[in-house]
């Protein structure tokens, strides 16, 4: 209550300063920070996510001032393409924001709204950053502390991040924005928070596929309460397009292939056995969500279940790597 009132007497005293702000979505940078943690320890616990001959395999490398470097600017980076996207999210979704009951974590920040700023704003925003982030990234891999592959999956984030709300390819309005967002955030963050730092292997990105799927479930819970407004501008989430029953079995499928993949990847050597007990805290509320699914407004179940299996698999990761 006490931070909505702080927002509320910012929003009215610098507007613009407060859109941009509340548009880029801090909560969401924090999590999509996380998720590099995530990728960084997954480099510190060396084979098999990490190829041989990498820059940094070890806790110890980690420490070292290059990887530190590489580390700090990798994350910088990432936060701007991220804001970029989030910008261009808001400006493409204006509409339907306006049309919407926004819940704590859907429904977008609302900033365009509540301020009554033309969404012009956040198109220029949009552009400004999608350049800046650009530009790091070159001046990153030019100076060699930026290596091709995680570049390459930053200009990749980018262009499929805008590519999933922005016309005229607007992946969310096709039908396919869901498989497109769990790629990018369960997948390629991690990955390229490895890749900033050593050579990511194919493992690697298999470590992540129980993650992948537990966004899958996110994604159809936050959808769910804004369907209508979603419907009536011609965005077609699965929530729009899909009955309910089907959204609830979708959820079990997300959940279930999630506990069978971890199962897979502890039996094939890809994951130690800290970082498969790590997935256990998320299972009450990966039930509560699908218990609440299309029942509630709410997506806070399937929320938690998302950042506390984010939470507790970075932890897992990195613990195995000073071990």
């Amino acid at each position: 209550m006490y931070l909505s009132m702080i927002g509320s007497r910012l929003a009215a005293r610098t507007p613009r300063i407060w859109t941009l702000w509340a548009a880029s979505r801090p909560s969401q940078l924090a999590l999509i920070l996380l998720l590099y943690l995530l990728g960084i320890g997954m480099s510190t616990a060396g084979s098999p996510v990490v190829a041989g001959g990498a820059s940094a395999s070890t806790w110890a490398d980690l420490r070292s001032p290059e990887p530190l470097r590489q580390a700090l600017v990798g994350a910088a980076a990432l936060l701007l393409v991220a804001t970029a996207v989030h910008y261009g999210n808001e400006y493409a979704d204006v509409d339907t924001d306006a049309l919407t009951e926004r819940t704590p974590f859907s429904g977008g920040s609302g900033a365009l709204v509540d301020t009554g700023l033309p969404a012009s704003i956040l198109g220029r925003a949009t552009a400004g950053a999608s350049i800046v982030a650009l530009a790091t990234v070159a001046g990153g891999t030019l100076t060699g502390v930026i290596c091709p592959l995680a570049a390459a999956l930053l200009v990749a984030m980018l262009i499929f991040g805008l590519a999933y709300s922005l016309p005229p390819i607007a992946l969310i309005r096709r039908g396919v924005g869901e498989p497109v967002n769990m790629v990018l955030g369960g997948l390629c963050v991690p990955v390229y928070g490895v890749a900033v730092v050593a050579r990511p292997t194919v493992p690697a990105a298999l470590a992540v596929v129980p993650f992948t799927l537990v966004i899958g479930c996110n994604l159809l819970a936050v959808h769910w309460p804004d369907r209508r407004a979603d419907a009536a501008v011609g965005k077609r989430t699965l929530a729009v397009r899909w009955s309910r029953p089907r959204l609830r079995s979708a959820y079990v499928v997300c959940a279930v292939a999630s506990a069978l993949s971890v199962i897979l990847l502890r039996s094939a050597g890809h994951i130690p056995d800290f970082v498969a007990l790590a997935h256990l805290p998320a299972v009450p509320f990966l039930i509560w969500g699908w218990i609440t699914l299309t029942r509630r407004r709410t997506p806070l179940p399937a929320v938690a279940a998302m950042v506390v299996l984010a939470a507790a698999t970075t932890f897992a990761w990195w613990w195995v790597g000073m071990g």
